[in-house]
């Protein structure tokens, strides 16, 4: 069944990396914001990396983003999906990120799993080299079915988001 994303980028001036997921989740798409299935790790994954609290509702998830200067979306704009499931992503258009690229500085941008990285290197690779000079770098899915990752594992691979942070912060 095609769909269409629904939901804008979250970011602003001051963002500093981007973070890029796949395709909202069917729960994500209900509920109507990103990586709304409770048992998705990522606002965890992010709260405890950047030492801080839990967002909850969609407004403390948004500031706690902007705070952070982290920018989120998703590498595809439409896809055939059944589900939820990237492995059953087909017919997929990419996102437009030069209105992110146009409206932040934006330093880095990361991929959240293996199909969002896989989209960003198909589709958009030369769009991200030329906003950022740097390749698109891949992290482990935060998504639940990503078993053969602990909450433990993830946050260590995902620490390199907040040293990015900091260095941005220097410079």
């Amino acid at each position: 069944m095609s769909q269409t994303h629904p939901f804008k980028p979250i970011f602003d001036k001051n963002s500093k990396i981007l973070i890029l997921g796949s395709f909202p989740s069917v729960v994500s798409r209900r509920f109507g914001f990103y990586y709304a299935n409770p048992q998705n790790r990522f606002w965890r994954v992010l709260a405890g990396i950047l030492n801080a609290p839990l967002p909850t509702s969609t407004d403390e998830k948004i500031n706690f983003l902007l705070a952070h200067r982290i920018a989120i979306y998703d590498a595809a704009i439409s896809c055939e999906i059944k589900g939820s499931s990237d492995a059953k992503m087909t017919a997929v258009e990419p996102a437009n990120l030069e209105p992110i690229f146009s409206g932040a500085r934006i330093a880095q941008v990361y991929a959240n799993g293996g199909k969002a990285h896989e989209i960003c290197e198909k589709y958009l690779k030369t769009q991200i080299l030329n906003a950022t000079g740097k390749e698109p770098v891949k992290l482990p899915s935060t998504s639940s079915a990503n078993a053969n990752f602990s909450f433990e594992r993830l946050a260590q691979e995902w620490v390199i988001v907040g040293k990015t942070l900091k260095i941005q912060k220097i410079l």
